[in-house]
């Protein structure tokens, strides 16, 4: 990798967030109005004093206008993006390499989806032409094979593994029970989980990420001048993102228990961030749980966990609120289902409230006041074509 980063050179002084679940009563231009309205209250400043703004949508809007309209933004670039399910990320790299590059002096990430009253069970992924090689299964489908994958090269029986799987629901549902924001807020205990009947390979229901509507907004400033809007601002350390080159699906060596853009979008945000030992030197980690075996693959190529050892530590409880290293704090995809142009700013939130202190008691990671960054990861395809994204965001 050859990026040099923006370490320490652009903050978020402005975050907003609404709750993520089916919002029957509002539509997308609710939903942008409530988070970047926040936003801006967070930050003290109007829609004028932002120069420009980056919205992430994959499917609620097809241009700028989509953010301007109900806005009534007048005279200002608005730059939609998509880049899968990193969208709401991307916006955020956007904007900030902006106002790194000089171009601006505030700018605002938005993203937003509303489909839960699409009519459709998520996304409508309409058919975009290709080389005829393009995988049939479902996201599910995909994803379950990395369970059966992983635990044959590590050894882990079957049932063993459902109760590691089941873990990491449960821990990520007893996250978001204390989350108001988030779409699910009941405990589920892991009994209960191992025994939900299967969909999808080994997957049950409660394996798999929700459908939600919602929307996440962050303000981005130059570093010199965070504290003219806050007093506790969150700099930028790092800012990666991987494209693979969809070799996964035709490598025969590719064995479903690693995504390599994953791992290469960790070593180049840690070595722009200067991190040395993630799991001793993070507070907290928002990770893409889109599925409970991608959570357990996440941990080791994200460098959290040693190779084949992830299962063990989720186990021993490393990765709870009280644990060792909290993962997904918030609830996680699990909890907040995953509208996918704001998933990641949702992540970012929750990083700017747990580092602020502003977290409440009861949801507070254990990790507070002794560590000062954070890390969020999405990425977006499948096993074997994927994209990835990770930011290391802290308070010093």
């Amino acid at each position: 990798m050859g990026s040099h980063g923006i370490k320490d050179r652009v903050a978020i002084v402005g975050m907003g967030c609404t709750r993520f679940t089916e919002h029957w009563d509002k539509g997308v231009d609710e939903l942008l109005l409530a988070s970047t309205g926040e936003a801006f209250a967070s930050a003290g400043v109007d829609k004028e004093q932002v120069d420009a703004y980056w919205l992430g949508t994959a499917q609620s809007g097809m241009s700028g206008l989509t953010l301007s309209k109900p806005l009534r933004l007048r005279d200002k670039p608005v730059t939609r993006v998509e880049n899968y399910c990193a969208t709401g990320s991307e916006a955020l790299r956007q904007a900030a390499y902006a106002v790194a590059s000089g171009a601006y002096d505030v700018a605002m990430a938005v993203g937003v989806e509303k489909v839960k009253d699409s009519g459709y069970q998520g996304l409508n992924a309409f058919p975009i032409p290709n080389d005829g090689t393009q995988r049939t299964l479902t996201a599910a489908a995909m994803f379950s094979m990395v369970a059966p994958a992983y635990a044959r090269r590590y050894g882990v029986d079957q049932e063993e593994m459902r109760t590691v799987l089941a873990r990491i629901a449960s821990k990520n549902h007893a996250n978001g029970a204390r989350n108001p924001r988030a779409q699910f807020r009941k405990e589920m205990s892991v009994e209960k989980l191992c025994a939900m009947p299967a969909v999808a390979g080994g997957l049950s229901v409660f394996d798999c990420a929700g459908v939600a509507d919602g929307s996440a907004a962050a303000i981005v400033v130059r570093a010199e001048d965070a504290h003219r809007y806050t007093d506790k601002p969150l700099f930028i350390k790092a800012l990666s993102f991987v494209a693979g080159d969809g070799s996964g699906l035709m490598d025969p060596a590719y064995d479903y228990t690693t995504f390599p853009e994953v791992a290469a979008s960790a070593r180049d945000a840690y070595a722009q961030a200067g991190v040395v030992s993630p799991p001793d030197e993070l507070a907290l980690a928002e990770v893409h749980d889109c599925f409970t075996p991608t959570e357990l693959v996440l941990l080791e190529d994200l460098g959290l966990a040693e190779r084949g050892t992830a299962w063990k530590r989720v186990l021993a409880g490393a990765f709870d609120l009280d644990g060792e290293l909290p993962v997904n704090p918030d609830g996680g995809l699990k909890s907040f289902g995953h509208p996918v142009g704001a998933s990641g700013l949702r992540m970012m939130f929750e990083a700017w409230l747990q580092l602020r202190g502003e977290a409440p008691e009861e949801r507070r990671v254990s990790t507070y006041g002794s560590r000062s960054l954070a890390l969020t990861h999405n990425l977006g395809g499948y096993p074997g074509e994927m994209v990835s994204f990770v930011s290391i965001l802290g308070t010093d």
